[in-house]
């Protein structure tokens, strides 16, 4: 590891000596171009825009406030282009004077999906696995619950199995991620994974987030970035919400299974101290309740509410503040997984349960405040405070009456959660000549204060605690990354991570499972992009990771691992072989030093010891015609357990190959449809593949009429009426009638054909 870090820094230096032989020889140039760019109807400050000079590689990109400089330029004319995700480029042909600074603002206009506008090259944050794409699956892809959202990551795939209250199973780039051992998402800031969860490791439950509020996700697929440590093994999803509403809305949707659906999303501010209109303020609030009683025999009772206010000032020139604080509740009874045996011999429908006594009720209430401030010498500073009080009590029984023959084996899971956190960041750049130096750097900490338990129940009442205690668990963490573009074609991302965990846990009976631990990583990285031409970039991506374990079996057993590492490396091009057409190939590979599930159901963690997964992906997007769209992900995944034998070494629930895809028609202001397909194959079951879990190939529809007041539309899941399984287990159960356990597949049914109905109205 030392020698890995002598030569991951000795590369960060022989760069800056390169930039700084390239300032040097540019020290006659001495004309600057300051500017910002605003979206040209809100006037909003753009940030991430992508500065091009000349018809060179990109000169500089904008700040969180819209701002960049082009130094040290020739004195003469220059053509200056600015283009952003989802706008219309900006082009000007400034005039720089010798000795002096040339002022300018690119105003970018709002415009309809064109692949042709869309960039290869994304130079503030490289390390966006898929930024062009994501863009635009943000764009076509409708979102209809918050089920539809972290779908939205190219090859992700979820899962249901005790309830749509409950966080869904995650399934990406060969793993199955459980509810988000590794797997990162944040909204706004906010972590979603929760340490040491009652239910399991990682828990990311993203169900508070109303899907019409996001306005923007960024995937990092990997541990490339240093901006991301805990759970930021098979990669990262950073989702955004609005910071305004062009329109206030209400909308109410209906449909099968005594499903319905309210939505509001309410512009609270005059317009005349409206963002839309002089760039003063911005505040909005958004509600939205749900139920639904399922395709299940027994009713599932789901109500979810959510609630979300939101406050953007620009409180000068240079500052600016974010408030947001939202609520979410959601209460639901659960049928769970069920043996295969049960069904084929008749005891239950493929939509019955063994114990209907399943469920819950979660809650979680937010509050997040984000302060920018723009410094001398380009530099952004950004500090964010977050706070979360989350509550969750869930009902499961997976054996059924293996362990108490006579009144079942029910377990209670809850916890009372208080989640603090502070994060800083410090955004810069530096001239080197010619070159841009931008630089990265934060601090946080994050503090999860949890009373959780554990306890056996029948039939929602419980009977006796199997284990029950406070967990106190902080992270402390700094972190810098550099990027230097050394030549107009080659890029440089080079990056320190430093996380630092302390863990304490007590119990409330029992001393001896009681105690304290620490424990500390550093994560190098290191990231090249080299731009073939303006339609072809190559990258190489490499870095370290972990996930943490949970902070009960860190006290309890000192030799457990702690950190397990994760090493990651990559390579691939993102290209355009036509104007409208974008592809994105990926080989990666990724080593986990210990697959570690912390079982909640047990109260204990599972070690698979290391693993090992290589595989490619590969995302299309082609515009057929300036309204239809086509796209493509197709992702190949091989993993199996270091020291096993061969044969009995297979990844339990481990995904060889996903695919999604569809065909879009757009239409502003007129009719829109979707026809899409999900196919997952046939994967083992368990470490010797005598289990295996049933793969599926679902065909789903949407259709909209969009006028300027309202809207209207349809969505119809599982076309064909597919009977298909979500989440699916090789478990050891024994039937009330059974006198003795049977180890084989349980599965929870997904849903048949379902059509849901929709109105909106715009004002």
């Amino acid at each position: 590891m030392t020698a890995f870090l002598r030569s991951h820094w000795l590369r960060v230096a022989l760069l800056c000596l390169l930039g700084a032989g390239t300032a040097h020889a540019q020290s006659t140039i001495t004309g600057r171009i300051q500017a910002i760019a605003t979206d040209s109807a809100s006037q909003e400050p753009l940030g991430g825009a992508s500065i091009w000079l000349d018809g060179r590689a990109s000169g500089a990109t904008t700040d969180g406030l819209g701002r960049f400089q082009l130094r040290e330029l020739a004195p003469g004319s220059h053509a200056i282009r600015v283009t952003a995700l989802g706008y219309r480029s900006a082009t000007q042909t400034i005039t720089v004077q010798a000795d002096e600074t040339t002022t300018a603002s690119f105003a970018l206009p709002v415009v309809a999906l064109n692949i042709g506008e869309v960039t290869v090259s994304q130079p503030q944050d490289p390390n966006q696995t898929l930024a062009a794409i994501s863009h635009i699956d943000r764009t076509l892809r409708p979102l209809n619950s918050a089920q539809d959202l972290l779908p939205l990551v190219p090859g992700l795939f979820i899962a249901q199995h005790a309830g749509g209250g409950k966080a869904e199973q995650i399934f990406l780039r060969g793993f199955d991620i459980d509810h988000g051992t590794d797997f990162n998402v944040s909204i706004d800031g906010l972590p979603v994974n929760m340490v040491s969860h009652a239910h399991g490791q990682g828990y990311a439950d993203f169900h508070f987030v109303i899907p019409e509020t996001v306005d923007q996700l960024k995937v990092y697929k990997g541990p490339y970035s240093a901006r991301f440590g805990d759970f930021a093994t098979a990669g990262a999803g950073e989702f955004t919400t609005k910071t305004a509403l062009e329109r206030s809305q209400a909308k109410v949707e209906v449909g099968q299974f005594d499903t319905r659906r309210a939505l509001l999303l309410l512009d609270v501010l005059p317009k005349d101290k409206h963002l839309l209109s002089k760039r003063a303020e911005s505040a909005y609030v958004a509600g939205e309740y749900y139920f639904t009683n399922a395709y299940f025999d027994a009713k599932q009772h789901l109500n979810r509410f959510n609630g979300l206010a939101k406050y953007t000032g620009l409180l000068s020139e240079r500052t600016s503040l974010t408030l947001s604080g939202s609520h979410f509740v959601s209460r639901w009874d659960a049928s769970g997984q069920v043996p295969e045996r049960a069904v084929k011999s008749g005891l239950i429908s493929r939509y019955g349960s063994i114990d209907d006594s399943e469920g819950g009720n979660t809650s979680r209430a937010n509050a997040n405040v984000l302060l920018t401030v723009a410094l001398p010498h380009d530099a952004v500073l950004r500090q964010q405070v977050y706070y979360s009080r989350y509550q969750f009590n869930l009902f499961s029984n997976f054996t059924f009456f293996k362990e108490n023959p006579t009144e079942g084996d029910e377990i209670r899971q809850t916890e009372a959660r208080n989640l603090y956190g502070y994060l800083g960041t410090y955004e810069r750049s530096t001239a080197l000549g010619a070159r841009t130096l931008r630089t990265l750097a934060g601090i946080g900490t994050r503090l999860d204060n949890v009373d959780v338990a554990l306890r056996h129940a029948v039939r929602r009442t419980t009977t006796d605690t199997i284990v029950s205690g406070r967990v106190y668990e902080q992270n402390v963490n700094a972190f810098v990354e550099e990027t230097l573009p050394v030549t107009d074609k080659l890029t440089v991302n080079a990056g320190l991570r430093f996380d630092y965990f302390r863990f304490a846990f007590h119990e409330d009976r029992d001393a001896a499972l009681s105690g304290r631990a620490g424990k500390a990583r550093v994560s190098p990285k290191l990231n090249l992009y080299y731009d073939l031409t303006d339609n072809v970039q190559l990258f190489a991506r490499s870095g370290f990771g972990f996930h943490s374990n949970d902070a009960r079996a860190v006290v309890t057993n000192r030799t457990a691992q702690v950190l397990p590492r994760a090493i990651g490396y990559e390579a691939g091009s993102t290209f355009k072989p036509r104007p409208a057409l974008i592809v994105n190939v990926a080989l990666w590979a990724l080593h986990l030093q210990d697959e570690l599930v912390y079982v909640g159901d047990e109260g204990v963690t599972e070690s698979a010891g290391p693993t090992r997964r290589f595989g490619t992906d590969v995302s299309v997007r082609y515009q057929l015609t300036p309204r239809l769209y086509v796209d493509v992900d197709l992702n190949y995944n091989r993993g199996w357990a270091v020291g096993l034998p061969e044969g009995e070494n297979y990844i339990p629930l481990a995904p060889s190959f996903t695919s999604i895809g569809g065909l879009t028609y757009q239409q502003p202001g007129g009719l829109s449809g979707s026809l899409r397909y999900r196919h997952l194959n046939d994967r083992p079951a368990n470490e010797t593949n005598s289990v295996q879990a049933r793969g599926y190939f679902l065909l789903d529809a949407v259709l909209s009429y969009t006028r300027p007041r309202f809207q209207v539309g349809a969505s119809a899941e599982n076309l064909l009426n597919v009977k298909w399984n979500q989440a699916q287990f090789d478990t050891e159960s024994q039937l009330r009638t059974e006198t003795e356990p049977v180890s084989e597949l349980h599965f929870t049914s997904g849903t048949p054909f379902f059509v849901k109905l929709n109105a909106s109205v715009f004002f």
